[in-house]
């Protein structure tokens, strides 16, 4: 029996998000055998501005990789194949002769295109933008800051530039130079690309001014991509066969397969995606629509799957704020002890629009805000009302997806560092449905584990990832909805405090 289990293979996943990168080792259970992490640094040249260093996340996934790597074939497990899940948004510029990055990465939290996303919208696109492509006129999204690399950046849209978000600059990395793609989950963020055609569409890439020679080649989210070369840390002959955005894959790491199942991870920021099936529905206002991914089927044919997504920019981040910049906490963790030493935040109202408000709101120029303070207020209401935050922007963006479907929503899986007890019974409360969270947490990491590993026959079918998922803790409501709707209420007032601060002034 133990050399049967020590043969089977393991999948490894690299999941590059936005503040470090993790490298685990999935073996066919679904089970993590093996985790690294590294953080990388930040820049943030300018006030609005967030920037990172490409070199630097690839030097940050070397060292993870290698370390998961030799765990494995030290236990005498063979790696099947390796998955990437990516931050999405962020792009990165390099020199294909060279491979040397050209400018900073411009990551997704930054807002210096606001101002182009104003104009963009004045001069009636708009509805061609949601149109073609499920998204908004925000600066959050990778087309504005390629035009801005290309107009103020500075940078030539030559014949040796390569474009690509962080995925495509990994699986570049990866295959020394062999490989210039995408899957269609990170496409479909870009502000670039055609979800229903599934194709870069002309008519933004001629908006924005992008040429489409620098843009990397769409393929499906599981197949086989190419090859690791001796240049990666896990040495060569590698398979890379699954790709996603990391909010797409953990969607896919929960097995919400059939529509209408939804999750909510909470990391960095929370973003909540509900599976809608394999019809691009029309655009939903508060909503972005994205591909969910897109895989072989069992007729040979090419699937591309669609899901409604809410985008909350800051709910870790609120608590890294909470430790760094004010220093009430000393650990992240802490949040939660001092969040439940008082029974509710005392009418506090934390909005953590640091860096502008997602969904269903969509303005860049809402700051954050803290109000109903009393001479009574202490850090144990603030730390609760950054936690209810996190629950109340969840439950603005299910109100919008509800609406949009016609139907309610029945259950949802949580995951993410952020996805404590506490948390899930918050959300509980103002949903009013029970929420679950899965024995593996890390789902972002196993779905891209499974999209490689369904392509390189680790798992045999979808029905194979459902009877690996298994469920760590379901939480109900506990407060009538009456007193649910009277937090909501108070959340909504700060809210409309909150927008449009900055264009105000």
């Amino acid at each position: 029996m133990t050399s049967y289990a020590r043969a089977m293979p393991v999948v490894i996943a690299l999941d590059a998000g936005t503040t470090g990168v993790r490298a685990i080792a999935f073996d066919e259970r679904g089970h993590p055998r093996f985790s690294s992490y590294r953080e990388f640094p930040q820049y943030f040249p300018r006030p609005g501005w967030v920037e990172h260093d490409a070199e630097q996340i690839w030097s940050a996934i070397q060292v993870v990789l290698a370390e998961v790597s030799a765990g494995a074939r030290d236990a005498g497990l063979p790696i099947a194949a390796l998955g990437i899940a990516s931050q999405r948004e962020t792009v990165v510029v390099w020199d294909r002769r060279t491979g040397a990055p050209l400018h900073r990465a411009i990551v997704w939290q930054d807002r210096r295109t606001a101002p182009r996303c104003d104009d963009l919208e004045a001069a009636g696109h708009l509805p061609m933008v949601r149109r073609l492509t499920g998204l908004v006129l925000d600066p959050y999204f990778s087309g504005t800051k390629l035009e801005w690399l290309f107009t103020t950046g500075g940078i030539a849209p030559t014949g040796d530039l390569a474009v690509g978000t962080v995925d495509t600059w990994l699986l570049w990395k990866l295959t020394s130079g062999g490989v210039h793609a995408t899957d269609t989950t990170n496409a479909s963020r870009t502000l670039l690309f055609d979800i229903t055609t599934t194709q870069w569409s002309t008519e933004m890439t001629d908006l924005l001014g992008v040429p489409t020679h620098v843009l990397p080649e769409v393929r499906p989210s599981s197949g086989r991509f190419g090859l690791t070369t001796d240049a990666a840390a896990c040495g060569a002959g590698i398979p890379v066969s699954g790709v996603a955005g990391d909010q797409q894959a953990a969607l896919f790491g929960q097995a919400c397969f059939a529509p209408g199942m939804a999750k909510n991870t909470y990391g960095t920021g929370s973003f909540v995606l509900m599976n809608v099936g394999s019809t691009c529905p029309d655009p939903v206002e508060g909503l972005l629509t994205t591909i969910a991914w897109t895989t072989p089927i069992a007729d040979g044919s090419i699937e591309t799957v669609y899901a409604f997504e809410g985008a909350v920019f800051a709910t870790g981040a609120t608590v890294q704020w909470l430790r760094d910049g004010l220093g009430i906490i000393e650990r992240s963790e802490d949040i939660g002890p001092l969040a439940e030493s008082v029974p509710d935040s005392g009418g506090v109202v934390l909005v953590p629009a640091f860096s502008g408000l997602g969904s269903p709101w969509w303005d860049p120029y809402a700051r954050a805000a803290v109000l109903g303070l009393t001479r009574g207020s202490g850090r144990g209401h603030l730390a609760r009302a950054a936690l209810d935050a996190m629950a109340f922007q969840t439950r603005d963006v299910v109100d919008a997806m509800v609406s949009a479907r016609g139907r309610p929503l029945t259950a949802m899986r949580a995951d993410g560092g952020a996805a404590s007890d506490l948390v899930l019974a918050l959300q509980a409360d103002q949903l009013r449905i029970p929420i679950a969270r899965p024995v593996v947490r890390e789902t972002t990491a196993l779905g891209a584990a499974y999209l490689a590993g369904l392509a390189e026959g680790v798992w045999g079918s979808f029905d194979d990832i459902i009877a690996n998922w298994h469920l760590d803790v379901e939480i109900g409501p506990t407060i009538s909805s009456e007193s649910a709707d009277v937090a909501h209420a108070r959340w909504l007032r700060g809210v409309q405090r909150s927008l449009a601060w900055e264009a105000s002034l």
